[in-house]
């Protein structure tokens, strides 16, 4: 169990089949151990950035950020464009290592991560949606995770289909492995190289690199859930919620163009461009020019451009970016 959720045991004997309270009867509930938790390491995250700009050695600084980016990496090729949505598959060699990479990252594991991201499409801002962005920017960043879940999310979650999860090994190692994976890939693995290495002070190098670290990863990928819902452009589907947010895609390696997204997610570039602002897209690539990645999922020009005159804002200037990218 992470501590970026908290299951009842009323949650448990919904998923059994048992009745639980109707949406009419919710009342939020917070999980007080998940706000303790949360206000801990944002507070240990600040002092983590001081020491980040003044105390540690420069290539714990360049560690820290090789962490980040391998973090965002599990979560935007491994939990999310690989084992969520399927668009594109990966061999057993890449499967375990977006699996490792998506422990350091520390955001549930991939089965119910995956899970949770089935519905949150099926279901996008309604009280099925885990972090519905219409209850407003707190909640769809961090306060779902801090208040325990509406019943319609517990209820439509048990009806998504996970058999491709469940025939998955390596998910399935994962997820029963979890807390020992957790601990070892965002703990002591990023906190030892740097202090065996090149003789990091060991409570500086768990400060930065496993802490701090941890909570700018979480907060990069929570501002998908909520300002990329929110702020931003909309040059697909102008009648849905989710934005075209460079500054999102800056921070999550290419998971800010969410208007596109949400309209094709069966795309594995999850941008209409492949490397605008999308070095998940370029790492996907790599490893498919190795053979480790195959089978990869896009959607024709002509598909685009269609959905574009259908159901596309007029306002936006988004398809200057298809001018200016050779790699389109």
């Amino acid at each position: 169990m992470s501590i970026t959720q908290s299951v009842t045991t009323e949650e448990l004997k919904l998923r059994k089949g048992a009745k639980f309270a109707s949406a009419d009867e919710y009342q939020l509930k917070f999980v007080w151990r998940n706000i303790a938790l949360m206000a801990y390491l944002h507070i240990i995250s600040i002092y983590g950035l001081y020491l980040f700009a003044t105390k540690v050695m420069w290539l714990t600084v360049a560690w820290a950020y090789v962490l980040y980016f391998g973090s965002c990496l599990g979560i935007t090729a491994g939990a999310h464009r690989l084992w969520a949505h399927r668009t594109y598959k990966a061999k057993l060699p890449l499967r375990i290592f977006l699996a490792f990479l998506q422990s350091l990252a520390f955001q549930n594991h991939i089965y119910e991560w995956a899970r949770d991201h089935r519905v949150h499409h099926k279901y996008s801002e309604t009280d099925a949606d885990p972090h519905n962005a219409k209850r407003g920017f707190f909640f769809s960043h961090v306060g779902w995770l801090l208040v325990r879940k509406h019943p319609d999310v517990i209820e439509k979650g048990r009806k998504i289909d996970l058999s491709d999860l469940n025939a998955d090994p390596v998910v399935m190692f994962q997820k029963k492995h979890y807390l020992k994976t957790v601990l070892f890939a965002c703990f002591v693995f990023p906190t030892v190289v740097p202090w065996f290495l090149w003789g990091e002070s060991l409570f500086h190098a768990f400060v930065v690199c496993a802490l701090t670290r941890y909570c700018v990863a979480l907060n990069v990928t929570w501002l998908v859930n909520s300002a990329a819902h929110m702020w931003g452009d909309k040059p697909y589907d102008k009648n849905i919620n989710p934005v075209e947010n460079w500054g999102v895609s800056i921070g999550a390696i290419g998971e800010g163009w969410h208007n596109y997204h949400h309209t094709f997610p069966q795309d594995y570039k999850a941008a209409e461009v492949p490397y605008t602002l999308n070095p998940t897209t370029f790492v996907i690539d790599v490893f498919a020019y190795f053979g480790l990645a195959y089978d990869r999922k896009s959607v024709s020009p002509e598909t685009i451009r269609a959905r574009k005159m259908r159901t596309g804002c007029e306002s936006t200037n988004h398809e200057v970016y298809a001018d200016k990218d050779p790699s389109y």
